[in-house]
Formats: C-alpha cells, sequence, structure tokens
C-alpha cells in the first residue's frame, strides 16, 4: 500500500471532483447518496457499464455474454441485454432473473458443472441459446429429456492460469469441463454427436478468474486449437476471467486488447476465420464501475503500530479478502485526493477476527468516527457474494447517471430477515 493519493484510475469513468474536494460519481456526490441511502451502499456508474458492454460487443461482436455471476440483479440484466450482450448464467436462480428482467431466452447461456434435470428443464422450457456441457452425466441427462437444444463441450485445457488457486478453472484436474490430455473431451463429443436433438454448435474454455496475462488466453487457445479444427463447430468461447486493476500499480488490459490477443492467436494456430470468437466478460464490465460506501463506527488503537477502524459492513458485503487475500484501497470521499498517511486495518462488524476488509490499509490521518469511507473498484463479486451472516441486512443498490440516482436494489430489512421461517 502506498501514502499517495488515491489513484484517479481506479474510479469509475464518470468520476469528478467538487469545488471542495470531495468525490462524485455520476455528478453525484458519494457523501449525498451515503446520507439518503444508508450505507453500506453499492454504488454503481452506469454510464461506465454501458461504455464497457458497448467495448465488448465492439470488440468480440454479437454473442459476447455478460457473465452475470458477477453482479447480477434485474437492473443489471436488463441493461447487459439492452446493450447488445447476451447473458451468461449458471444456476436457475441466475436464469430466473434473467428472466424476469426481460432478456430473451436465445440470448441466454447455461453454465454449471452440476446441472440439475430441474434446471435444464427450466432452460429448455425458455429456449435457452446454448447449453455449455460440463459433465456425462448432463449428457445423459440431456439425452432422457429428448429436447432439442444448442451445446458447447467445455474443455479443460490443462493449464494453470496465474491467479489463486481457488479461482483457477483450467488446469487438470479442475472440477469443471472435461479434460483435453485424458481424452474426456473427445469422448464427450461424441457421445453428443450421436445424439439427434443434441445440436454441437461449439466449444468452450475458460481458465480462471482475475488474470492479467493475454498470453494465458493465447496459450488456452493454442492448446485446444487442434481438437477444435477436428470437428465441425462454428463457435469458440475463450470463458471470461479477465482481470481489472484493484489497487496502486495493478495494470490490466483493455477487453479490446484482450479480444485483439485472442483472434491474433486464433490465427497463428490456423482457426478457420469462419468460426466465431467471443467471450464471457463479468469483472471487467462492473468491478471499476462499483464502489461501495461504509460508515466508520469504531477507531481503536491497541498499540503504537495497530490501528483498527471498524465499518459498518465486512465479510458479509465482501468476502474477497477474507477468501482469496484480494486487497483494495480505501479513501474517503470528502477529500479523496489527499496524502493518505495513516495506516490501519479496515474491519467489518462480525464475530471473526478475519473479518477485514484492508490490512494494512492508508487513509488520511484527520479520519473520525462517522466518516464514510469507501472502497473502489467493488462493483464484482460484492453484492453476488452477499451474505446475512451475524443477520445483517444486505446493502442497497444504487445506479447513477448524469445527476440521477436510481435504487435497483432496496436495502433487506430485519422483516425480510425472518420471511423463510416458519
Amino acid at each position: 500500500m502506498s501514502s499517495n493519493p488515491l489513484p484517479t484510475y481506479l474510479l469509475p469513468d464518470c468520476a469528478s471532483s467538487s469545488p471542495s474536494g470531495a468525490l462524485k460519481i455520476g455528478g453525484i456526490l458519494l457523501e449525498d447518496l451515503a446520507e439518503e441511502f444508508g450505507t453500506p451502499l453499492f454504488v454503481y456508474d452506469q454510464e461506465h457499464i454501458e461504455q464497457r458492454c458497448n467495448e465488448a460487443v465492439s470488440s468480440w461482436g454479437p454473442g459476447v455474454a455478460y457473465a452475470t455471476k458477477a453482479f447480477l440483479c434485474k437492473e443489471m440484466a436488463r441493461l447487459a441485454y439492452e446493450m447488445g450482450m447476451d447473458l451468461d448464467v449458471s444456476t436457475a436462480g441466475e436464469l430466473y432473473v434473467a428472466l424476469q428482467a426481460g432478456v430473451q431466452g436465445s440470448a441466454i447461456v447455461l453454465h454449471g458443472n452440476n446441472k440439475s434435470d430441474e434446471e435444464l428443464k427450466l432452460a429448455l422450457d425458455n429456449s435457452v441459446g446454448k447449453i455449455v456441457i460440463d459433465s456425462f452425466d448432463e449428457i445423459e441427462r440431456l439425452r432422457n429429456l429428448s429436447r432439442k437444444c444448442r451445446v458447447m463441450i467445455r474443455v479443460t485445457p490443462g493449464i494453470e492460469a496465474h491467479t489463486h488457486e481457488f479461482v483457477q478453472t483450467g488446469q487438470d484436474d479442475s472440477k469443471f469441463g472435461f479434460g483435453l490430455k485424458s481424452q474426456s473431451a473427445q469422448k464427450a463429443v461424441k457421445l453428443v454427436e450421436q445424439i439427434s436433438h443434441l445440436d454441437l454448435v461449439g466449444i468452450h474454455v475458460h481458465i480462471g478468474s482475475q488474470i492479467f496475462a493475454e498470453s494465458s488466453y493465447a496459450l488456452a487457445l493454442e492448446t485446444v486449437a487442434d481438437f477444435a479444427k477436428s470437428l465441425d463447430i462454428g463457435e469458440i468461447c475463450i470463458g471470461g476471467g479477465l482481470g481489472v486493476a484493484y489497487v496502486e500499480g495493478e495494470v490490466a488490459p483493455s477487453i479490446t486488447s484482450w479480444a485483439q490477443s485472442v483472434r491474433d492467436s486464433a490465427n497463428r494456430v490456423g482457426i478457420a476465420p469462419d468460426v466465431k470468437l467471443t467471450a464471457e466478460p463479468g469483472r471487467s464490465i462492473v468491478a471499476q464501475a462499483g464502489i461501495t460506501l461504509y460508515s466508520v463506527g469504531t477507531i481503536k488503537d491497541v498499540s503504537d503500530s495497530k490501528t483498527f477502524v471498524s465499518v459498518d459492513g465486512g465479510m458479509s458485503d465482501n468476502p474477497r479478502p477474507v477468501l482469496y487475500g484480494s486487497g483494495y484501497e480505501v479513501f474517503l470521499p470528502r477529500e479523496y485526493m489527499v496524502v493518505r498517511d495513516k495506516v490501519v486495518d479496515v474491519v467489518g462488524k462480525h464475530c471473526e477476527s478475519g473479518d477485514f476488509i484492508v490490512k494494512g490499509a492508508n487513509i488520511p490521518a484527520d479520519i473520525e468516527v462517522g466518516d464514510i469511507l469507501a472502497t473502489p473498484v467493488s462493483g464484482a463479486y460484492g453484492y453476488s457474494m452477499a451474505s446475512n451472516y451475524n443477520k445483517v441486512p444486505r446493502p442497497a443498490v444504487v445506479f447513477v447517471r448524469q445527476g440521477d440516482a436510481r435504487l435497483v436494489a432496496r436495502r433487506e430489512t430485519l422483516e425480510d430477515l425472518i420471511r423463510l421461517d416458519e
């Protein structure tokens, strides 16, 4: 962590400064949003999301799918669809939200390593565009359902992307897909080709998440190239997982350069020009668009070198630091361009010593109880992974655009916490 002011390249596209040096998103002061909607609060720059969706469609073409696991509510599904993206879902719940948002089934791709009969029936009843087959059991389920559908085979290429082991998915011992080296992928293709109501349209390769090296995608494509060329298919999907910069010093590829590098790799290995190359970006669409706002409730100096700043959220609204050791910056929206010269541990309110948001965070020395504290680049895998641990209600979500703030997901109430109780 650095004592420098917050790097502005970590902020959403429509970030600006007030005359007093306070941060605005979409023309609205973050402190005003916290006052109106309460904290914790997820704030999204809608124009930022729109611009990234546009970039994805321009770079990859029709069929590029937004990976809904990164962040999903009805308004997000509707927005991505209206911007020309398909939607990638992996459960009945994600599929249901997309359908309720008005997304046509033909624009939905169904993933999942353990799809139930009920999930497959829901997808087939709504004529989803493609089902990505992930296991031999799934092939049998689709055989028995006797319903026509377009399918892809998920291929595990046997490479390890340089990312956290929990979000690697392309290695030989992954729980996802059919191994290439073990000949499982080849066997799966033969089985699918024997089922007349299944139309094999392509293969799918996904190697992990939060990947900065474009060369990892090139290697994945090169690894499966001969296999792909041996098939009569019209599409190769390289999956998602493109990394984003979370902290000072990190640099991530753009969606545009990512797409171009994959195309360059396809040309090198002789993939036919009429084979469509596509992808499933999620994090790179929404991560930088989002900022989480918290209220500081306690500042506790426990030694000369250790200070805890406790906020009103924590691992229930952002479990990534606990799960993956993910890093974030923190800042005070009231003075976001000042030097952050005090080192603290920003922790949540849960009954866990491991409930932290940022260890060793740099923050302005004048931080005080009642301040609004913010984490940038928190638009992916916060709300979607949020829980009610300690029976804490999940935060609200607000979209801001050109001076207008819209509540797209209300804050849970205490009454919501017992809705399922009998």
